[in-house]
């Protein structure tokens, strides 16, 4: 067994993943002790395949894990932009509303802007922008009406704060 055949078993990032970025997102999980080599290996991971989104979402939790809170933001709000482009609607969240796509599909674009709006108000709470997170926990309340990304929970979080 070579060692990329090991790596492709430790964790499964999502489907359809080229084979080099699998690689590299594979040698993060291998080197998750390691922050600036983790972020080193995704931003490669991100210039090989800037569409692929289980990058992005990488890339901010490790940011966010380190403390690196606005890097994160900026990485989240990469996310936003690049899964609103990939599934053909607005990236302003503040502009999308219930039926501007079916936010309700289990898997795809749509579903990972929901998860990148969810991880922003997290990192802004973080960041002691209560306000800000709350914009961003509303408009996530309105775009997920089943609350299928779990929002709720932040929103409780904001609202103890």
């Amino acid at each position: 067994m070579n060692s990329l055949h090991a790596f492709e078993e430790r964790v499964v990032f999502g489907r359809n993943i080229p084979p080099q970025v699998n690689a590299c997102l594979q040698e993060v999980v291998a080197c998750a002790n390691d922050f600036e080599r983790s972020r080193e290996l995704l931003y490669r991971a991100r210039e090989m395949k800037p569409d692929q989104l289980e990058i992005y979402i990488a890339l901010y939790k490790i940011c966010f894990y380190r403390g690196c809170f606005d890097e994160a933001e900026q990485v989240a709000l990469d996310a936003l932009q690049q899964s609103a482009k990939d599934a053909g609607f607005d990236a302003d969240w503040q502009q999308l509303n219930a039926g501007s796509t079916d936010w309700a599909v289990d898997e795809g674009p749509a579903r990972l802007y929901l998860y990148s709006l969810k991880a922003l108000a997290f990192i802004r709470l973080r960041k002691g922008q209560h306000d800000l997170a709350r914009q961003v926990l509303n408009k996530l309340q309105q775009l997920d009406l089943n609350d299928l990304v779990g929002g709720s929970v932040i929103m409780d979080l904001a609202q103890a704060l």
